[in-house]
């Protein structure tokens, strides 16, 4: 398995998370095939990256309560 380019990944954090930098993720969502997730407190360390559709899903089940 290959890992995703994550070149040029332009990562924000949400602007619930009130500026502080203490139990953040960051999210990347400017590539065009891969969105990746990294801990605000450990920039270079892992991340997680999903398909467009399946991080669609996921902030659809977080906002309808489902997950």
């Amino acid at each position: 398995m290959t890992s995703p380019d994550l070149t040029g990944a332009k990562f924000y954090k949400s602007s619930l998370s009130g500026g502080t930098t203490d139990n953040c993720v960051e999210v990347a969502t400017n590539l065009p095939d891969v969105v990746a997730v990294r801990d605000s407190k450990d920039p270079f360390g892992s991340m997680l990256t999903f398909s467009p559709a399946a991080w669609r899903d996921f902030l659809r089940g977080v906002r309808n309560g489902d997950l």
